[in-house]
């Protein structure tokens, strides 16, 4: 009886680990794995030239803010001397990356142009014919008021080689009188209509008050410029000619398209505007 017991208790216990009918120590307390703290990406940084000043104005234009010019110069480098002749000049004379910018006539009177001056604040110097302005001479006040510059382009805008020497002096002592009259700031800056000149012509603007005769050396079309020198590129210090070209010559596009594409250009080399009237 004792052997048949022993037998039975012995076949329990292996019937139980066969079975894995073990009593299992309770689980133990699991720890939840610390959650990461949130992190907030900074901001990506806008881009410098985003940051600029006066940078929405720019993209309202589809254009990018230009650097900033150089402050002038203490001594203007080109400065007509006493009694001497009236410089002519097709640049200025600087290593810095900068260039000037002329607008001729005046034939041209968008208002969008106005507003593009407003907001963008590049400089240019008008030289303006009288009897292109004269239909509208108010036209121009808002750009005189912003600072840009004020230059004689003569009365009727003829060929001056072609003039007698009282003629030529009367062509641009006369626009001296009227830009004076009607802006109340007298011109420093001449040019003569398709930079035609003679020594008479240089006599005639001295006689009327005038610091320099000013050409160029790039002009800007509707959609290209043209340069004279061979590399077709900009120099530091050169003057570009451009003009206030009416809807007949822009063939479509306007004087706001035409002046940005000549921003773009000159942005592209590198480039920044700078005010002529602080070099001459």
């Amino acid at each position: 009886m004792k052997k048949t017991i022993a037998l039975w208790a012995a076949l329990t216990t292996v019937a139980l680990l066969v079975t894995g009918c073990t009593v299992e120590e309770p689980a133990a307390a699991q720890t939840p794995a610390p959650v990461p703290a949130k992190t907030t990406s900074p901001a990506a940084e806008p881009p410098a030239e985003d940051k600029a000043p006066g940078a929405a104005a720019y993209r309202r234009w589809g254009l990018k803010p230009f650097a900033a010019p150089p402050a002038p110069p203490a001594v203007k480098p080109v400065v007509r001397p006493p009694g001497g002749p009236v410089p002519v000049i097709s640049e200025i004379p600087t290593r810095e990356k900068i260039v000037f910018i002329t607008i001729d006539d005046g034939a041209e009177k968008d208002p969008g142009f106005v507003r593009m001056m407003k907001d963008l604040k590049v400089p240019v110097t008008m030289f303006l014919t009288d009897a292109a302005i004269r239909a509208d001479y108010a036209y121009f006040e808002p750009l005189v008021a912003q600072g840009h510059g004020l230059a004689n382009h003569t009365l009727t805008h003829p060929n001056l080689r072609t003039l007698s020497p009282e003629a030529q002096r009367r062509e641009i002592c006369g626009q001296q009188t009227k830009l004076k009259e009607r802006y109340g700031s007298t011109p420093r800056l001449f040019r003569p209509p398709y930079g035609n000149w003679n020594e008479a012509t240089r006599a005639a603007a001295g006689e009327c008050g005038l610091d320099a005769i000013v050409l160029w050396r790039e002009s800007m079309q509707i959609k290209n410029m043209q340069y004279q020198r061979g590399d077709r590129k900009l120099h530091p210090g050169d003057i570009i000619l451009a003009h206030f070209r009416g809807p007949s010559e822009l063939k479509g596009r306007t004087m706001t398209e035409m002046t940005a594409t000549m921003l773009r250009k000159i942005q592209e080399q590198g480039f920044t505007v700078a005010r002529l009237e602080d070099y001459v």
